[in-house]
């Protein structure tokens, strides 16, 4: 649901005074900063994935550092601060600890992190969750690239079909009071954006099983849910401290947390998911052992 926002427009989004119908937007003025940023990042991402190893690991413990150092500041804590300081390094302990195989310590560490108090303590269990997630889909499920690349692509189409389709549609809002401008049709754009993703990913994988085109769709369709869930959470974080966006470092985007937040809840639960597979295999043969 990512960029159904409208730049420039008043809180009720053009809607009529009773809020009820506003209108579909044609602002587009964002969309070529977001196609130089998706071209950039795309590859680079994608090649990381494929590598493995430290290099997919340090693209991990980077993106936990970088949305550390965002939430920090939503809270007034900048590098220049000491509980900005260790947040920092927080994250980038978890994360390492992870790649080194400690995944018990990388757990102990991040839980650890609630002596920063309640507001950065949730931060960094909720980045922690989510890049440990993505490290040990990568590592330690099968086909690893595969698993990372299914749920990064279905939050992905997520957050591309609802910006398509909320700025094409627009119609009734889905959740005024914590985000204004997102519409139901942009969610349902989502939604339908990651299942069809979803079935392609899915029956293109080597060794695919008879139904998996079906499963794709089941789980792409639970990625994209999950993934508007973490966009909305963290709509109604940056409303209750008063930002825009989380930072600047994505032209069109924001910052790591205003791209990545939909994978802050996806993430986790894709590992959960794997967990049921059999031989660690791809999350979406959940139910099979």
């Amino acid at each position: 649901m990512k960029g159904d926002s409208v730049p420039g427009q008043s809180a009720n989004n053009g809607a009529s005074p009773t809020g009820t119908a506003p209108k579909k937007s044609t602002n587009w003025k964002d969309l070529r900063a977001r196609v130089i940023s998706a071209a950039v990042l795309v590859p680079f991402a994608g090649l990381c994935v494929w590598a493995g190893g430290l290099v997919y690991g340090g693209l991990i413990v980077l993106a936990m550092a970088g949305m550390a150092v965002e939430w920090a500041r939503m809270f007034g804590y900048g590098l220049d601060t000491r509980r900005g300081q260790l947040s920092l390094a927080w994250a980038v302990c978890i994360g390492i600890a992870a790649i080194a195989g400690h995944w018990g310590g990388a757990l102990l560490v991040m839980l650890s992190a609630l002596v920063l108090g309640p507001a950065l303590g949730a931060g960094q269990i909720a980045i922690g969750c989510a890049g440990l997630s993505l490290l040990w889909l990568r590592y330690m499920s099968e086909p690893g690239a595969g698993v990372v690349l299914f749920l990064v692509a279905c939050v992905a189409l997520s957050d591309t079909g609802a910006y398509m389709a909320g700025r094409i549609f627009g119609g009734p809002k889905l959740a005024p009071r914590i985000s204004p401008a997102k519409t139901w049709s942009g969610s349902a754009g989502g939604l339908f954006s990651a299942v069809l993703g979803g079935m392609l990913i899915a029956g293109l994988m080597p060794g695919a099983l008879p139904g998996a085109v079906w499963r794709g769709a089941v789980f792409g369709a639970l990625v994209a849910i999950a993934a508007q869930s973490g966009d909305l959470a963290e709509s109604a974080l940056k409303r209750a401290r008063g930002v825009k966006d989380s930072g600047t470092i994505l032209p069109g985007h924001g910052g790591l947390l205003d791209r990545f937040d939909g994978l802050l809840v996806a993430a986790p639960m894709a590992a959960l998911l794997s967990l049921g597979a059999v031989g660690r295999a791809a999350f979406w043969y959940v139910g099979q052992r």
